[in-house]
């Protein structure tokens, strides 16, 4: 066998050994915050040792988690048709939304308690591009209020989403209706507030 093709193969069973770490740690954090490196090791089926080949500390690895959740909910985001009326667009994307921040609050209070206030920022940079946007255009078609600064409403939306997977958890919000309620929290937070 030759070192080109044994480079090869280690490199791909390297790469295996991440993504199974990954998906390891991804899963521990979502159903546990506080897991530990051997919690993740163990879900994993891997050695500490060979964890600790491909991440440095447990920041590093709950970063690669929370890194693969959003690409793996990028995926599904950009699959949303935002098109047409802003108000039916933003309908469309929270009810996408909604399931995905329910998956991810655990995994988030653990980046919270691990990563800079940054360094989550902008691991969330794109996906509030995508709102701001949205929200913009609905200022623009005269749906949407202006009246309030724009990170405040990104904000608020957050918050809104990060409740309703907290009411799901806690049993309080069925499921089948958190989509609904989602939406019209926030299209009402985001409505032209009445002349008087």
């Amino acid at each position: 066998m030759s070192t080109a093709t044994s480079g090869r193969r280690r490199r791909a069973d390297a790469e295996r050994s991440i993504a199974r770490i990954v998906s390891a740690a991804r899963a521990s954090l979502s159903t546990n915050p506080a897991a530990s490196i051997d919690d993740i090791a163990k879900a994993a089926g891997v050695g500490r040792m060979t964890l600790y080949g491909h991440f440095r500390n447990r920041a590093e690895l709950v970063e690669a988690a929370l890194e693969d959740a959003l690409r793996a909910g990028e995926e599904v985001l950009s699959a949303v048709d935002l098109g047409g009326d802003a108000r039916d667009a933003l309908a469309r994307l929270l009810e996408s939304s909604w399931s995905l921040v329910a998956e991810s609050t655990a995994l988030l209070a653990a980046a919270q308690g691990t990563l800079p206030a940054g360094r989550i920022r902008q691991l969330h940079a794109a996906p509030a591009e995508r709102v701001e946007e949205l929200i913009r255009r609905g200022q623009d078609q005269g749906v949407f209020r202006t009246d309030l600064p724009m990170t405040w409403l990104v904000g608020v939306m957050q918050q809104v989403l990060h409740g309703a997977a907290e009411e799901n958890r806690a049993e309080r919000l069925k499921p089948e209706e958190t989509a609904h309620v989602v939406i019209a929290t926030v299209q009402s937070i985001l409505a032209v507030p009445p002349t008087r």
